[in-house]
Protein backbone atom coordinates (compact mmCIF):
# COMPACT_ATOMS: atom_id res chain seq x y z
CA UNK A 1 0.00 0.00 0.00
CA UNK A 2 1.25 3.65 -0.53
CA UNK A 3 2.26 5.93 2.07
CA UNK A 4 1.79 9.87 2.38
CA UNK A 5 5.20 11.50 1.22
CA UNK A 6 4.76 14.26 -1.27
CA UNK A 7 4.39 13.77 -4.95
CA UNK A 8 7.36 14.96 -7.09
CA UNK A 9 6.29 14.33 -10.47
CA UNK A 10 3.29 14.74 -11.98
CA UNK A 11 2.11 14.25 -15.49
CA UNK A 12 -0.21 16.96 -16.97
CA UNK A 13 -3.74 15.83 -18.13
CA UNK A 14 -4.91 19.58 -18.41
CA UNK A 15 -4.45 22.78 -18.91
CA UNK A 16 -6.40 25.77 -18.47
CA UNK A 17 -5.14 29.00 -19.71
CA UNK A 18 -7.35 31.28 -18.14
CA UNK A 19 -8.24 28.92 -14.91
CA UNK A 20 -11.55 27.41 -13.96
CA UNK A 21 -14.85 29.02 -15.78
CA UNK A 22 -16.47 27.89 -12.50
CA UNK A 23 -15.11 29.75 -9.72
CA UNK A 24 -18.00 31.78 -9.05
CA UNK A 25 -18.69 35.34 -10.30
CA UNK A 26 -15.04 36.67 -10.96
CA UNK A 27 -14.46 37.64 -14.30
CA UNK A 28 -12.65 35.58 -16.61
CA UNK A 29 -9.43 37.97 -17.35
CA UNK A 30 -8.98 37.33 -13.36
CA UNK A 31 -8.74 34.04 -13.44
CA UNK A 32 -5.46 32.51 -12.92
CA UNK A 33 -3.94 29.34 -15.09
CA UNK A 34 -4.44 25.98 -14.00
CA UNK A 35 -2.73 22.87 -14.72
CA UNK A 36 -4.59 19.72 -13.89
CA UNK A 37 -2.02 16.72 -13.28
CA UNK A 38 -1.66 13.17 -11.43
CA UNK A 39 1.56 12.52 -9.75
CA UNK A 40 3.44 9.90 -10.83
CA UNK A 41 4.13 8.04 -7.37
CA UNK A 42 0.19 7.59 -5.32
CA UNK A 43 -1.90 8.95 -8.25
CA UNK A 44 -2.59 11.98 -6.33
CA UNK A 45 -4.91 14.62 -8.51
CA UNK A 46 -3.91 17.96 -8.31
CA UNK A 47 -4.13 21.27 -9.33
CA UNK A 48 -1.31 23.69 -10.10
CA UNK A 49 -0.28 26.91 -11.00
CA UNK A 50 2.03 27.69 -13.85
CA UNK A 51 4.89 29.38 -14.04
CA UNK A 52 4.79 29.27 -17.64
CA UNK A 53 2.08 29.13 -20.56
CA UNK A 54 4.66 26.23 -22.33
CA UNK A 55 2.81 23.49 -20.55
CA UNK A 56 1.20 20.97 -22.59
CA UNK A 57 -1.08 17.93 -21.89
CA UNK A 58 1.33 14.74 -21.25
CA UNK A 59 3.95 16.95 -20.06
CA UNK A 60 6.25 15.31 -16.98
CA UNK A 61 6.32 18.46 -14.43
CA UNK A 62 8.83 18.37 -11.21
CA UNK A 63 6.45 19.46 -7.76
CA UNK A 64 8.64 18.55 -5.16
CA UNK A 65 10.40 21.12 -2.46
CA UNK A 66 13.27 22.47 -4.84
CA UNK A 67 13.56 24.90 -7.37
CA UNK A 68 10.98 24.40 -10.10
CA UNK A 69 10.97 25.43 -13.89
CA UNK A 70 6.71 25.01 -15.04
CA UNK A 71 5.41 24.72 -11.84
CA UNK A 72 5.23 27.64 -9.50
CA UNK A 73 3.00 25.91 -6.70
CA UNK A 74 0.35 23.23 -6.04
CA UNK A 75 -2.44 25.01 -5.25
CA UNK A 76 -4.81 21.94 -4.01
CA UNK A 77 -5.52 18.31 -3.90
CA UNK A 78 -8.18 17.58 -6.24
CA UNK A 79 -10.76 14.61 -6.27
CA UNK A 80 -11.71 12.96 -9.37
CA UNK A 81 -15.53 15.03 -9.87
CA UNK A 82 -13.20 18.04 -9.87
CA UNK A 83 -11.39 16.78 -12.91
CA UNK A 84 -12.17 18.71 -16.47
CA UNK A 85 -14.20 16.71 -19.29
CA UNK A 86 -10.20 16.79 -21.21
CA UNK A 87 -8.58 15.52 -17.70
CA UNK A 88 -11.14 12.72 -17.64
CA UNK A 89 -10.22 11.62 -21.01
CA UNK A 90 -6.47 11.58 -20.86
CA UNK A 91 -5.93 10.27 -16.73
CA UNK A 92 -6.27 6.58 -18.57
CA UNK A 93 -3.23 7.41 -20.94
CA UNK A 94 -1.25 9.22 -18.22
CA UNK A 95 -1.66 6.53 -16.09
CA UNK A 96 -0.75 3.77 -18.82
CA UNK A 97 2.12 5.91 -19.49
CA UNK A 98 3.66 6.48 -15.78
CA UNK A 99 2.34 1.98 -15.41
CA UNK A 100 4.78 1.69 -18.44
CA UNK A 101 7.54 4.08 -17.35
CA UNK A 102 8.11 2.25 -13.99
CA UNK A 103 7.89 -1.38 -15.23
CA UNK A 104 9.91 -2.80 -12.78
CA UNK A 105 7.57 -1.73 -9.78
CA UNK A 106 4.32 -3.09 -11.25
CA UNK A 107 5.55 -6.37 -12.19
CA UNK A 108 7.16 -6.47 -8.80
CA UNK A 109 3.34 -6.36 -7.67
CA UNK A 110 2.76 -9.61 -9.25
CA UNK A 111 5.61 -10.94 -7.95
CA UNK A 112 5.00 -9.69 -4.43
CA UNK A 113 1.68 -9.87 -4.17
CA UNK A 114 0.04 -11.18 -0.35
CA UNK A 115 -3.43 -12.39 0.79
CA UNK A 116 -4.87 -9.66 2.86
CA UNK A 117 -7.37 -11.96 4.46
CA UNK A 118 -8.27 -15.62 4.77
CA UNK A 119 -10.45 -15.09 2.03
CA UNK A 120 -9.02 -11.90 -0.35
CA UNK A 121 -5.30 -11.79 -2.04
CA UNK A 122 -4.07 -8.97 -2.97
CA UNK A 123 -4.52 -10.25 -6.85
CA UNK A 124 -8.26 -10.75 -6.61
CA UNK A 125 -8.48 -6.58 -6.40
CA UNK A 126 -7.21 -6.97 -10.09
CA UNK A 127 -9.82 -6.77 -12.21
CA UNK A 128 -10.24 -9.79 -14.41
CA UNK A 129 -8.22 -12.39 -11.67
CA UNK A 130 -10.30 -14.98 -10.53
CA UNK A 131 -9.53 -17.80 -8.39
CA UNK A 132 -8.28 -19.97 -11.17
CA UNK A 133 -6.17 -16.98 -12.52
CA UNK A 134 -4.90 -16.04 -9.50
CA UNK A 135 -3.79 -19.97 -8.68
CA UNK A 136 -1.84 -20.10 -12.23
CA UNK A 137 0.01 -16.55 -11.53
CA UNK A 138 1.17 -17.93 -7.85
CA UNK A 139 2.45 -21.18 -9.40
CA UNK A 140 4.32 -19.45 -12.27
CA UNK A 141 5.82 -16.91 -9.91
CA UNK A 142 6.68 -19.63 -7.88
CA UNK A 143 8.85 -21.10 -10.43
CA UNK A 144 10.74 -18.08 -10.89
CA UNK A 145 9.95 -14.19 -10.65
CA UNK A 146 8.36 -12.71 -13.40
CA UNK A 147 10.53 -9.47 -15.09
CA UNK A 148 8.43 -7.88 -17.30
CA UNK A 149 5.11 -7.09 -18.31
CA UNK A 150 6.27 -9.23 -21.60
CA UNK A 151 7.38 -12.06 -19.35
CA UNK A 152 3.60 -11.81 -17.22
CA UNK A 153 1.86 -12.32 -20.91
CA UNK A 154 4.21 -15.25 -21.97
CA UNK A 155 3.61 -17.51 -19.29
CA UNK A 156 -0.28 -16.70 -18.66
CA UNK A 157 -1.60 -17.03 -21.51
CA UNK A 158 -5.03 -15.26 -19.86
CA UNK A 159 -3.20 -12.21 -19.39
CA UNK A 160 -2.42 -10.78 -23.29
CA UNK A 161 -1.80 -7.05 -21.21
CA UNK A 162 -0.94 -7.26 -17.66
CA UNK A 163 -0.08 -3.52 -17.39
CA UNK A 164 -3.97 -2.29 -18.29
CA UNK A 165 -5.12 -4.57 -15.45
CA UNK A 166 -3.35 -2.38 -13.03
CA UNK A 167 -4.05 0.84 -14.91
CA UNK A 168 -7.66 -0.17 -14.30
CA UNK A 169 -7.32 -0.54 -10.63
CA UNK A 170 -5.87 2.33 -10.26
CA UNK A 171 -8.66 4.14 -12.41
CA UNK A 172 -10.97 2.13 -9.81
CA UNK A 173 -9.23 3.86 -6.74
CA UNK A 174 -8.89 7.60 -8.08
CA UNK A 175 -12.63 7.28 -9.09
CA UNK A 176 -14.28 5.62 -6.06
CA UNK A 177 -13.17 7.54 -2.82
CA UNK A 178 -14.89 4.90 -0.72
CA UNK A 179 -13.26 1.73 -2.23
CA UNK A 180 -11.77 -0.17 0.74
CA UNK A 181 -8.60 -1.30 -0.28
CA UNK A 182 -5.95 0.92 -2.03
CA UNK A 183 -2.91 -1.17 -3.42
CA UNK A 184 -2.02 2.20 -5.92
CA UNK A 185 -3.40 5.17 -4.69
CA UNK A 186 -3.44 6.96 -1.45
CA UNK A 187 -6.49 8.43 0.35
Amino acid sequence: MRSDKKEIYAVVIDYLLHGRSDTGGRQQYKHEPIVQAVGKNQFKLLELIPKVDTISIDDEVYIGDKERDKIERVKRRIGYSDLTQTAKVELPFAIEGIVKGDEERYVAFYNDAVPISIKLHMLHLLPGIGKKLMQEILTERQKRPFTSFSDISERIKTIPHPEQMIVKRVLEEIEDPDIKYRIFTSR
